[in-house]
């Protein structure tokens, strides 16, 4: 509620949201922010709910300067948005994936992991800026590939997502199937607010092969 007064005054503030995902600073509980298939603290059976998009909340106003980064996976990508944020006269939000204690993990592996998160789409960079805006350029840029990764993989190499594995694996498949679609879903978004192309999907095999 308090970013969203920011995001509409249109003063020139620079903001910098370190995203765990989680409350860190209280314990690791659960939040609107935590993703499909993930325990916290108070809510261990996994979440069954797609995670708040404060991105696309912040570009629903046009006129905030947006970023989603991510250094261990592209520290080029996140100087610029850093660099761009503070150059736009306006509102400005950089959303940082960042590892947590509560992701149950050696924090050593942190930037090895966001780099999966990347790869699997589960964690896609962006730029959204408003000085493109009635230009010929989109105002996003896409800065990640399509997710080439396993989201399967990513989860497994941490603690939150394997606890919920663990007690109930069938229902966990499912979760990590809906953050699957969910992921597809946001990526076709993010294509499509960059200007480009539907991703190609993959050739159907001949029955006779």
């Amino acid at each position: 509620g308090g970013l969203d007064h920011v995001f509409a005054s249109g003063k020139n503030v620079n903001i910098l949201v370190m995203d765990t995902e989680v409350y860190s600073n209280t314990g690791g509980q659960q939040s609107k922010a935590t993703p499909i298939g993930a325990s916290a603290k108070f809510a261990t059976a996994g979440k069954t709910l797609p995670k708040k998009d404060l991105g696309m909340m912040a570009m629903a106003y046009e006129d905030v300067y947006v970023a989603n980064v991510a250094f261990g996976s592209k520290d080029v990508q996140t100087t610029r948005a850093l660099q761009d944020a503070v150059s736009w006269p306006g509102v400005s939000l950089v959303v940082a994936y960042s590892h947590c204690i509560a992701h149950g993990y050696d924090l050593a592996h942190g930037l090895d992991q966001q780099k999966l998160a990347v790869d699997a789409g589960y964690w896609p960079l962006y730029r959204w800026d408003p000085r493109k805006l009635g230009t010929n350029e989109s105002p996003l840029t896409l800065d990640s590939k399509e997710p080439t990764g396993s989201l399967y993989d990513f989860m497994k190499g941490e603690a939150r997502f394997q606890m919920v594995e663990r007690a109930d694996p069938e229902r966990y498949m499912g979760l990590v199937g809906s953050a699957e679609a969910n992921i597809r879903r946001r990526f076709a978004m993010l294509r499509r607010f960059a200007g480009l192309p539907d991703a190609t999907p993959p050739a159907k095999k001949d029955a006779a092969e």
